[in-house]
């Protein structure tokens, strides 16, 4: 059921007719009134289940929503990702203190050097033990979130280890978990797939299932980027030669350009970050040349073009790293200031390469990098094989129950039998109106359904014997047993939605669906069950033709 779309038009038609029907059951009204309604709803229920059974109809109902079948009916790949938490608090450490070292040269300071320690915390040293006090304002007035400690310093200035509060960490972590979850669920809309589920699954796991892909490398590839732009500074000025041999300068690092058929260009770029990709709002693929291939065109929101503007006009004659997930795939010189926000990244990209980084950058980037910890690829074989199961079972129990509801009964069992298949008609009417996944556990759910509502019917049969038996008259026995066996009735469906409720609110996968098809089934059963059956027998009453009951 998770990610399932509505189509108000069906759902409006059911309620419509369903919210009549109440009203005339309640105010007494006709009971053949009634009955037409209720043949009504059949026929709408039976017209709105056509497309999930009949491929081949008119152009027309190609609208009419569709049941769903979920991965272990047709098949497809179930993935558990786990979000590296720890890399997200880290990454965002180290955006702040660039912050803190943009703050630095706003006041007149100078530039502290940066370094990430293994652990994700992060080193500041300055260059002058003079502004050691100025620094310190500075971080207690507008960096409240972080914790300095004092730490050994190599250089001729103060050295700080940089941490988050705890709850700042807290509260990173949750909202990278939540980023993640809305990154993904981008990505996977854009493959086209439908009925996906993607869930969060324990403190740091994502489990996302693609009903229908049998080849899963191409999603894990788009799910799995973490898609960071990031535009920084080459450095011009230091030999590329003798960072390669004995490591970058400080405030420097050593990037590589995607691998080739000639390997991979060496850059060495500048740590700061000038902007990242927070401001894209759409990117697109455009050709290009015969020689470059098709390239990915960036369009930045207004701040975005405000300080994109700002970068390449203060570094007019400079390279311009373009950098997604530490690949630089484009270092032009900026010739002239670049305003109006439009970015190109080029990269002797496949069309196919291109398109799916158009994707990554529209959907957003991850927090952290994602890693697939669990995978299974369930066969179309397997899914069919499950089917063919699940409507042996339904089928066995449908006709088991109907006959014999028929045999002990009478026609009162008859009577029932047409609730019961109303019910189940309802209900699979209803998940498609809701465009539901229709899974394994939901087949269970309308089972258990069919048997719910036989209990209703038989607590009702059961009653009017006893009546008839005590000498009742068939109109008084047919009102009693009704009044009489509705608070059982109420009181265990009532106790059964609420428990699907539950199972729905924290349930995961497969349980939801049990849960949602149970909920409905609920519904669907106790009107179709227990108020339409009582339709028939109050039309025989208002044409004085109950002069019997078969029970």
């Amino acid at each position: 059921m998770e990610g399932a779309s509505q189509n108000p038009i069906p759902i409006a038609i059911l309620l419509t007719l369903g919210v009549i029907f109440l009203y005339l059951h309640f105010t007494n009204g006709s009971g053949l009134m009634r009955l037409l309604l209720a043949g009504v709803l059949a026929l709408s229920a039976v017209i709105l289940l056509l497309p999930s059974f009949r491929p081949d109809l008119p152009d027309f109902m190609e609208s009419l929503p569709k049941i769903q079948l979920g991965l272990d009916l047709q098949g497809g790949t179930h993935l558990l990702l786990e979000v590296k938490l720890p890399a997200a608090v880290s990454n965002a450490l180290r955006r702040r203190a660039d912050d803190l070292n943009r703050a630095l040269a706003q006041n007149k300071l100078a530039p502290a050097v940066v370094a990430q320690n293994p652990d994700g915390s992060v080193t500041v040293t300055l260059k002058n033990a003079d502004e050691r006090s100025a620094f310190l304002d500075l971080v207690d007035k507008s960096f409240s979130d972080l914790v300095l400690s004092s730490n050994p310093s190599s250089g001729a200035g103060p050295s700080f280890k940089l941490d988050f509060q705890q709850r700042e960490a807290i509260q990173i972590t949750n909202s990278a978990m939540d980023q993640a979850l809305t990154t993904i669920r981008n990505r996977i809309d854009q493959l086209g797939v439908r009925e996906t589920s993607v869930q969060r699954e324990g403190a740091s796991d994502i489990l996302v299932q693609l009903p229908g892909i049998q080849d899963p490398e191409r999603a894990k590839e788009l799910i799995g980027r973490t898609a960071v732009l990031e535009f920084k500074l080459i450095d011009d000025k230091s030999p590329l030669g003798d960072a390669i041999k004995s490591g970058p300068p400080p405030g420097d690092e050593i990037l590589h350009g995607p691998i080739q058929a000639g390997g991979a260009e060496s850059y060495l770029v500048e740590t700061p970050v000038l902007m990242t990709g927070d401001s894209v709002t759409d990117a697109r693929v455009r050709p290009g040349s015969s020689l470059e291939g098709p390239y990915v065109e960036v369009r930045l929101d207004s701040r975005g073009a405000e300080t994109f503007a700002s970068i390449t006009g203060n570094n007019v004659g400079r390279r311009l790293a373009i950098i997604l997930d530490d690949t630089v795939y484009s270092a032009p010189v900026i010739k002239e200031p670049i305003p109006g926000g439009d970015v190109q990244i080029t990269g002797n990209f496949s069309f196919e390469d291109a398109h799916e980084l158009a994707i990554v950058l529209r959907s957003g980037a991850l927090p952290a990098p994602v890693e697939i910890i669990e995978e299974r690829t369930v066969g179309p074989s397997l899914g069919r094989d499950s089917i063919r199961q699940g409507e042996l079972s339904f089928v066995v129990g449908a006709v088991a129950v109907l006959l014999f509801m028929a045999i002990y009964y009478n026609g009162a069992g008859l009577l029932a039998d047409f609730g019961l298949t109303l019910n189940i008609l309802l209900l699979v009417c209803v998940m498609a109106a809701l465009q539901a996944t229709l899974t394994l556990p939901g087949i269970a759910g309308i089972v258990l359904t069919l048997g719910m509502s036989v209990d209703a019917n038989v607590l009702v049969n059961e009653r009017m014997r006893e009546e008839l038996r005590g000498g009742k008259s068939p109109r008084e026995a047919v009102k009693l047993a009704y009044e009489r066996a509705w608070s059982a009735i109420r009181d265990s469906n009532i106790s059964t939605f609420v428990a699907g409720l539950i199972l729905f609110q924290f349930g995961t996968g497969p349980v939801k669906g049990f849960a949602v098809t149970l909920c409905v089934g609920v519904l669907t059963g106790v009107f179709s069950c227990f108020v339409v059956t009582r339709a028939w027998y109050d039309h025989k009453i208002a044409k004085r033709r109950l002069a019997t009951i078969s029970v």
